[in-house]
């Protein structure tokens, strides 16, 4: 029996999505526009990847992933901007690393360049793949094997948890126009359930420990949290808390077995400035209305 590779079994499972939500729900573009990403994705990563180590000695899967989680949580009025967010989340992925530790969630960097260059013109919208019960269970499924063979099961578990009593205490108490109802909304929502259970739990991007894990889950959910509570409720407040916190766990990972401490915390904090620095500046542009009319 062929044992598949955590990258292939991790594709084969977006595709499935992919497949289910663009046949029964609301994906924005269509196959030969998807076609077009995922080739364009494929070759610049293995150009990257030659750029990178002067041979080509795998094909990676990983790529195909990061383009499709683009295209499930990303809408843009711009066709072109898929492709240039996908370029620079891939070219940090190959070029902007520490002893082969990303900083970033490739998907997620992509998702934060595209509102942070293109403000007007993308949005997020997890209304792509609807709000049937039956797909979300066919999520949760097919993620529940690659969670435990990662050994990141703790993270969905404990965000789901430590998010949902944050935002009763932090923020709806504090709004008496909000209800708790709308923090529950948000989990009918398939693509946010795919963000919980995919796009939270890069192994290349989130601790290895168990308790680190569940530090990492609490302090999303906090950060997402308090951005809610400053900032009012908005849907990119988690996609900003992920961007935020993945360096740290880069920092926290490889601070006890690198030699050289200081450059690791000259460079993370560094890459941690900016990345504040591109949500400070993404929370001070008016929102918009995105209307949906191709």
């Amino acid at each position: 029996m062929i044992k598949l590779h955590p990258q292939q079994q991790q594709l084969i499972n977006l595709l499935l999505i992919l497949i289910l939500g663009r046949y029964e729900a609301h994906i924005y573009l269509d196959w030969l526009d998807i076609l077009y990403i995922l080739i364009f994705t494929f070759f610049l990563e293995h150009l990257f990847y030659y750029i990178q180590n002067k041979k080509l000695d795998f094909v990676s899967f990983s790529s195909l992933s990061t383009a499709i989680g683009v295209v499930l949580m990303m809408v843009s009025t711009d066709y072109s901007i898929y492709f240039i967010v996908i370029a620079i989340a891939l070219a940090q992925k190959h070029f902007l690393s520490y002893q082969n530790s990303h900083f970033f969630n490739p998907s997620n960097f992509a998702l934060m360049a595209g509102l942070f260059l293109f403000y007007n013109k993308t949005h997020f919208v997890l209304g792509q793949l609807g709000h049937n019960i039956w797909l979300a269970v066919v999520v949760i499924i097919v993620a529940i094997a690659i969670l435990y063979r990662i050994k990141r099961w703790i993270i969905p578990i404990f965000f789901i948890f430590s998010y949902l009593i944050l935002q009763y205490f932090i923020v709806v108490l504090s709004d008496p126009m909000l209800l708790m109802e709308s923090v529950y909304y948000r989990f009918y929502s398939v693509s946010f359930i795919v963000f919980i259970l995919f796009m939270l739990t890069d192994p290349r991007t989130t601790p290895q420990d168990s308790y680190a894990q569940l530090i990492f889950a609490f302090a999303i959910s906090l950060f997402g949290t308090l951005l809610d509570y400053y900032y009012g409720f908005r849907v990119q407040h988690l996609f900003m808390a992920l961007f935020f916190l993945s360096p740290w766990s880069v920092l926290i990972g490889n601070y006890n077995r690198t030699q050289s401490k200081k450059e690791l915390w000259f460079v993370t904090l560094g890459i941690i400035i900016l990345s504040l620095s591109v949500i400070i500046y993404i929370e001070i542009q008016p929102p918009y209305y995105f209307e949906m009319d191709k």
